[in-house]
C-alpha cells in the first residue's frame, strides 16, 4: 500500500500540505469541501505536487516538513528545483532573528 504526501494550491493562492493513502479520494473530498477546515473555504484546489512513500509515517513526516517551509521553498518543490530548495534551506534564518523567516501554517 502506498501513502502520499501532497501539496494543493488553493483558489486564494495559498498552499495546503497533507498526506493520505488514497490520493484521488482525498482530492475529491477537498474539492467537495466535505473535509471542512482550511481548504473548504478556498475551493477549488489544484494538486501541484505529490509523492508516494512506503509508510504513513514517512508521508506524514514530509507533510510536516513542507508545512514548515517558506512559500519560495514550496514553489521550488512544485518546480522540481532541488538546487533552489537547497539554497533556500541554507539561507534560512534562525528563530528569533529579524527578517523573513519560514512561513507558518499552510501559506
Amino acid at each position: 500500500m502506498a501513502f502520499y504526501a501532497y501539496l494543493l494550491r488553493c483558489n486564494d493562492g495559498s498552499f495546503y500540505a497533507g498526506h493520505t493513502d488514497d490520493l484521488e479520494h482525498r482530492l475529491s473530498q477537498h474539492q467537495a469541501g466535505t473535509l471542512g477546515g482550511y481548504t473548504a473555504k478556498r475551493r477549488p484546489v489544484t494538486l501541484v505536487w505529490s509523492e508516494d512513500f512506503g509508510t504513513r509515517d514517512d508521508a506524514f513526516a514530509v507533510e510536516r516538513q513542507i508545512k514548515g517551509w517558506s512559500r519560495a521553498k514550496k514553489e521550488a518543490l512544485i518546480a522540481g528545483d532541488w538546487q533552489l530548495i537547497s539554497i533556500l534551506a541554507k539561507n534560512r534564518m534562525p528563530s528569533g532573528t529579524s527578517g523573513a523567516g519560514p512561513s507558518t501554517g499552510s501559506g
